[in-house]
């Protein structure tokens, strides 16, 4: 298996899993283009954040057949709003925004994650082997037959590593993990680069075949 990553978001900025047979390496990096440089070797490169949005209006596509596919966990799904309504100054703004270009106001979790999104959306170029994952869908596609508990439980969360056993060993995995992550972050980042291993080699299930305002296309790979 060639190198591949998972990112997820961290209160320090994303924190990166770089997975390869027998080894986890780990990083926390800033930015989206730290990001970038971390994983230039990679394979594929899964991220836990919408990659593309529309400028004004409408939703997108993957969103829904995410949040389709997910059923009961739904809620896991942040829709990612216009870039109008990213870029608005505080919550309220966004609301006003939202209302107006979608008939529907953002909740305050979607409003704190704005500045992630753009984070990406802001980068010139987005190499093909970044791909846009879902760590939810990740993880019940990767275990079909688990009815996972709440992420936030001493249930869900033995049931999202016993999962990941399935593919890697979390004896290695997380035996030593970054400072400035936590384990819901590293769990994730896990997930996103099983689903970037299976784009990496031609497995991968893809939800969503828009693109964006500026032609980057907008799908989850799962």
């Amino acid at each position: 298996m060639e190198e591949v990553a998972g990112v997820d978001g961290a209160p320090a900025g994303w924190v990166v899993a770089r997975v390869r047979p027998g080894a986890v390496r780990w990083d926390v990096v800033p930015d989206a283009a730290g990001v970038l440089a971390v994983t230039a070797g990679c394979a594929a490169v899964g991220v836990d954040i919408p990659l593309g949005v529309h400028a004004t209006a409408g939703r997108r596509e993957c969103d829904d057949l995410t949040a389709r596919r997910l059923g009961k966990a739904r809620s896991s799904v942040f829709p990612a709003p216009p870039r109008a309504v990213l870029t608005a100054p505080d919550h309220p703004a966004a609301c006003a925004r939202a209302r107006a270009l979608t008939g529907k106001a953002i909740s305050l979790q979607t409003f704190h994650i704005a500045p992630r999104i753009l984070d990406w959306d802001a980068l010139p170029d987005r190499p093909g082997h970044v791909v846009e994952v879902h760590p939810e869908l990740s993880l019940r596609t990767l275990a079909p037959d688990v009815g996972f508990a709440s992420k936030k439980t001493a249930r869900g969360a033995g049931q999202r590593i016993a999962a990941l056993a399935r593919w890697l060993d979390p004896a290695v995995a997380l035996a030593d993990l970054p400072s400035g992550a936590r384990l819901d972050d590293v769990r994730d980042a896990l997930a996103a680069a099983w689903s970037a291993q299976r784009w990496a080699c031609g497995a991968a299930e893809v939800l969503g075949s828009e693109l964006d305002d500026r032609g980057r296309p907008m799908f989850v790979a799962v």
